[in-house]
């Protein structure tokens, strides 16, 4: 069963849905929880022997134990920073405006110059956007799960929540950064949806979805695909509370696809 504290993200996410009660306790869960051998020091965990190439990976939203498994089983030497603030993405992007705040997150794992991955599920998009603001240029990796939304704007998207997402497409699409976006078709209503925000990069980068019939992790069922350079935007069928929280249980899956980019 789902925690309540996922849970009352996805009734949030999926506010103006129509997916019944009942789905919304879950039908599966995919993923086995188990032990992540490393070293802890408070919320940070350092699994195998860290050398400079390898990787920070700071992931925002949803239950810790699942990123840390998740990124542990893809990079087996990296330092682990999983972090839960809320419901919706106001915290998220509130916590990170400032550079000293990332400052001290990066302090907190030991980073370094180590390589920077940030990695997100649902709400947790808004710190992203926020250290992206800032701290552009130490970022080298993005895993956006089914979260990257926007207010609408003369019944169009606003592209002024989205240009640092944007602009950090169009460098993975040179190779110089990394980055992956899976999308539901949730609409949550008030807001724009995964799939609105990613139709709107791709019209800004001129680049088409390939209609593809997929199989993914957990049941999931993939309907299209982009991959340019260093980017990939994958969709899934699905618009209730179960599809969308299948995102973040395929976070395995999502972090082998970044790293091979």
């Amino acid at each position: 069963m789902l925690s309540a504290v996922l849970l009352s993200g996805l009734l949030y996410q999926v506010a103006q849905n129509s997916a019944p009660v009942k789905e919304m306790a879950g039908k599966r869960e995919p993923v086995v929880r188990r032990t992540v051998k490393g070293k802890r020091k408070g919320r940070t965990l350092t699994v195998g022997h860290p050398g400079p190439q390898s990787p920070v990976v700071f992931h925002f939203h949803g239950e810790t134990w699942l990123p840390e498994q998740s990124i542990a089983s893809v990079y087996p030497d990296a330092t682990i920073v999983a972090i839960y603030l809320g419901d919706n993405s106001d915290p998220y992007r509130d916590a990170y405006l400032s550079v000293r705040s990332f400052e001290k997150l990066l302090a907190e794992a030991g980073a370094r110059r180590r390589p920077v991955i940030l990695t997100s599920f649902s709400a947790g998009y808004g710190a992203i956007r926020s250290i992206l603001r800032h701290s552009y240029r130490r970022v080298d990796g993005v895993l956006l799960m089914d979260g990257i939304h926007t207010d609408y704007l003369n019944r169009g998207v606003n592209p002024a929540e989205l240009d640092v997402f944007l602009q950090f497409a169009k460098d993975a699409t040179l190779g110089r950064k990394r980055m992956v976006i899976t999308h539901s078709e949730v609409y949550p209503g008030t807001f724009a949806s995964t799939r609105e925000a990613t139709d709107w990069l791709l019209g800004q980068l001129h680049l088409r979805r390939l209609p593809v019939i997929r199989d993914g992790p957990g049941g999931m069922k993939q309907t299209s695909e982009v991959r340019h350079g260093r980017m990939a935007i994958l969709g899934f069928a699905g618009d209730s509370a179960t599809d969308h929280v299948d995102h973040f249980y395929g976070m395995a899956t999502w972090l082998r696809a970044l790293r091979r980019l």
